[in-house]
């Protein structure tokens, strides 16, 4: 019998909806506050049917466990500014009480040979549908934005070689992956002034810069004898 995809589909598209304007409302939450923001985007999507179908063969998935073992139906990523709120944002995650974390991957600690970097994790979410709670699982990548942009290239190679990349490409991807990662540290090493400027330049747009330490809120250090 010929699967019904547009119901099928439909508990993913609402748990995609939902859980964008969640993960979403996370760093709204950190700017309400004037605190730096470990989220600094969120995309999301469904996969297409021909999607689906094309993976579905490729693993050899049958039809009665597709939901169970495509894990990615229903996709998110959360971009960060540094790698240190990749690991902020897992933190969040695990607290949360409306999703269960299934499975968790460290790309970023434990790099892939090919030097690809992310933190992986499967949630369960429980969708309320007119005939009562449907369970889906999705998939949250969580990486820098230095990561994705390797990524994204990496995957439209991937898709122009068929995963057989040649040994040159291979190789300069390996060295570009070295050094996307490289930048990465460079930033964290200079996190605080980053952030200070962003703070800065957040206050030329007529927000509230957050108190420092000793209470000031204009950004200045007061003299000794004040």
């Amino acid at each position: 019998m010929a699967r019904d995809w547009d119901k099928f589909l439909m508990p993913y598209e609402q748990a995609v909806a939902e859980l964008k304007i969640k993960l979403r409302g996370m760093r709204k939450q950190f700017q309400q506050n004037n605190a730096h923001s470990p989220i600094e985007f969120v995309t999301a999507r469904v996969k297409t049917v021909d999607s689906i179908i094309e993976k579905q063969a490729r693993r050899h998935i049958k039809d009665d466990v597709l939901e169970t073992d495509m894990q990615d139906i229903a996709g998110f990523r959360i971009m960060c500014q540094f790698v240190e709120d990749i690991y902020t944002v897992v933190d969040l995650l695990h607290q949360r009480t409306d999703m269960t974390i299934v499975e968790e991957r460290d790309y970023v600690t434990n790099v892939k040979p090919s030097g690809y970097r992310s933190y992986h994790i499967i949630i369960e979410y429980p969708v309320q549908m007119v005939n009562g709670e449907k369970k889906i699982l999705a998939e949250v990548q969580i990486r820098t934005m230095s990561m994705n942009f390797w990524a994204t290239i990496e995957h439209s190679l991937n898709y122009k070689y068929g995963g057989e990349f040649p040994d040159d490409i291979k190789d300069r991807l390996k060295r570009a992956a070295e050094a996307s990662f490289l930048l990465d540290k460079e930033m964290s090493e200079i996190r605080e002034e980053i952030q200070e400027a962003q703070q800065l330049f957040s206050y030329g747009k007529g927000q509230e810069l957050p108190p420092s330490a000793d209470g000031n809120t204009d950004g200045t250090t007061p003299s000794k004898g004040a």
